[in-house]
């Protein structure tokens, strides 16, 4: 329905429409009545939104995670930090089964609800609120699970805890519906407690938000699909993914199926990964577009289904947070992943070798919002009487990266300059300090081409990064180290940062 038909409806609206000449004379009068026009539409959209869409801030399922430490109504006094989580769950955010025809249709299998968090999701959002970084961490990261439970994978870490939980609980006696509930609280907490462990920093976490399997399917056919892009026709019969090559629309069905497809995929989780940012980077692009924000029914709708399938920590004002979030735009939202150190196998299970202190450094990067980095304590001699002069050709945002990369070493570093996207990187140096960019060099990794230059100052040396230097600036100085040899029969090559996907761009994907 329009919004023309909605006005007609008022009472009043024919005198109103009548009078309409009027006003653009009365404009004119000065900005005293344009303040009184645009008060009267803010009360009308209010009016609207309570009457046709009901507050926006009650029906959603929620969880008291932070206990004490709940969020607030105003949570942008700093920054923000969301762990958002895709359960693998046959079970609605009320704990009730889907119906079966819902599962057929998802290509879902049985409901057991098996309780393992595939998806997992760092969302840092500075406190200005104007650009978001969200970190992914593969399923199968292999690290130390909190409450006594050992080493095991990553999405593990729910589910000990809620099997824990459950059976101490049952052997009481009791409600097993509210048994459940608190062993799902435990489960979250304790994956929360895990993600804080493993990256350092105990108590960032202030906001959760999980999704089930109908997520997909009931929010992508509330605003009407998402665009991704694949890099080839995909037919698989696990995931129920039917889909040609090229920029498209998914929804539904095929929006659930592009997100869960694991198998044939060259790159298996970490392919599956891109898959979900790609689609999360359309999401964000299609909710903050006019075509959403701008139509009343496509938000009412997408609000109904975002309280049907999604569970958020207690205390999280839906509305404060979309209001404080107006000024994010799609191509202020980036996507990356943790570094990882290849495959292994350990105990008998396939796991994703991850080194805690790289995962820690990336992390802190990438959720610094520009402050410098903590004092490194392991500088390279000499580094300290060596400034970089620092050149952007990459095209892809490398500088950043290559900064922090160089600060860490001890180098001095000056504000990068934007070139012309080039091909290679290069090294320039004043011709009596070959050792300066040797030691540069030795920093960058890569072995890039290194050159004297007599417009070069005596202690600087000038690094002009090319579409190279992603790759370049994640190759490890010095050799990864093997798994133990009862566990390293599968172990593969590191596998190297991909430049990150934004909500700006449809990237295509495996």
């Amino acid at each position: 329905m329009s919004g023309e038909g909605h006005v007609a409806e008022w009472p009043g609206a024919s005198e109103a429409a009548h009078r309409g000449r009027g006003v653009l004379l009365v404009l004119r009068r000065g900005g005293k009545v344009v303040l009184s026009l645009l008060s009267v539409a803010i009360m009308v959209l209010t009016w609207y939104f309570w009457q046709f869409i009901g507050d926006p801030r009650s029906g959603f399922a929620t969880t008291d995670i932070f206990g004490a430490q709940q969020a607030q109504a105003k949570p942008l006094d700093g920054a923000m930090d969301i762990l958002l989580v895709g359960q693998d769950s046959r079970t609605d955010n009320h704990g009730d089964p889907l119906p079966r025809e819902v599962l057929d249709m998802l290509h879902a299998g049985e409901a057991e609800g098996d309780k393992q968090t595939d998806t997992m999701i760092l969302v840092h959002i500075p406190q200005n609120g104007q650009h978001a970084v969200a970190v992914s961490f593969p399923r199968d990261s292999y690290v130390e699970i909190t409450g006594g439970f050992g080493k095991h994978k990553l999405n593990s870490a729910y589910v000990y805890a809620y099997n824990d939980t459950f059976k101490t609980l049952q052997a009481k006696g009791g409600d097993l519906k509210e048994i459940d509930e608190q062993a799902k609280l435990a489960g979250r907490k304790n994956l929360v407690a895990t993600l804080e462990k493993f990256i350092g920093k105990p108590g960032m976490i202030d906001r959760y938000a999980e999704v089930n399997l109908a997520s997909f399917y009931e929010v992508t056919k509330a605003i009407g699909g998402v665009q991704v892009c694949l890099k080839a026709p995909m037919q698989e019969k696990k995931s129920g993914i039917d889909l040609p090559a090229g920029q498209q629309s998914v929804q539904g069905v095929q929006a659930l199926a592009f997100v869960r497809q694991r198998y044939g995929l060259p790159n298996y989780d970490l392919d599956r990964i891109a898959r979900q940012q790609a689609f999360l980077s359309g999401l964000a692009r299609k909710v903050l577009s006019p075509e959403v924000l701008a139509n009343p029914v496509k938000l009412a709708d997408l609000i109904s289904a975002v309280k049907k399938s999604v569970v958020l920590s207690a205390g999280w004002d839906i509305a404060e947070f979309a209001d404080q979030m107006r000024g994010l735009t799609g191509g202020n939202i980036e996507f990356h992943t943790i570094p990882t150190e290849g495959n292994a196998r350990i105990g008998g299970a396939d796991v994703l070798r991850v080194d805690q202190a790289k995962v820690h450094a990336e992390v802190t990067r990438l959720t610094s919002d520009g402050a410098p980095p903590p004092a490194s304590t392991a500088n390279l001699p000499g580094a300290d009487a060596i400034t970089v002069d620092l050149f952007d050709g990459s095209g892809s945002g490398a500088a950043a990266q290559t900064r922090t990369l160089l600060q860490g070493k001890g180098f001095h570093l000056t504000d990068a300059t934007k070139l012309s996207t080039r091909a290679v990187t290069v090294l320039r140096y004043h011709p009596s300090e070959e050792a300066a960019a040797d030691l540069v060099r030795q920093s960058l990794g890569g072995n890039p081409q290194a050159e004297p230059d007599a417009d070069v100052a005596a202690g600087h040396v000038r690094v002009l990064l090319g579409k190279d230097a992603g790759a370049a600036s994640s190759t490890p100085t010095r050799p990864v180290a093997p798994a133990p040899p009862a566990s390293s029969s599968s172990a593969t090559p590191v596998t190297p940062a991909a430049p990150p996907i934004t909500a700006g761009e449809v990237p295509c994907v495996n």
